[in-house]
């Protein structure tokens, strides 16, 4: 294998092609930035639900890991309701020579 290949994902390791893998990386990370504002502020799941203006098994889902039933764009959101500031940082793939 050469060595400028990148690293293989976990989502890649389970079969995903690379930009669904990518897709849901992304949502992983957004996810678990959400999950541990929640903690940080020592919010129930009932609290949590009043903060981001979303019903508290929405709040169960998403603490339990069930990231097909989240988007990108609801992350966001939910994360700016939150009061968080959320960025993105795009790079260009180094591509084999």
């Amino acid at each position: 294998m050469p060595s400028s290949r990148r690293t293989q994902t976990a989502f890649e390791a389970l079969g995903y092609a690379p930009e669904e893998a990518e897709h849901l990386r992304i949502r992983a990370d957004l996810m678990l930035a959400l999950g541990d504002l929640i903690a940080e502020r020592g919010w129930t799941q009932a609290e949590a639900a009043r903060a981001l203006g979303v019903t508290q098994p929405r709040v169960s889902d998403l603490l339990r890991g069930k990231i097909d039933r989240f988007s990108i764009d609801t992350l966001v959101h939910l994360l700016a309701q939150a009061g968080a500031d959320v960025t993105f940082k795009v790079r260009r793939r180094r591509t084999a020579a």
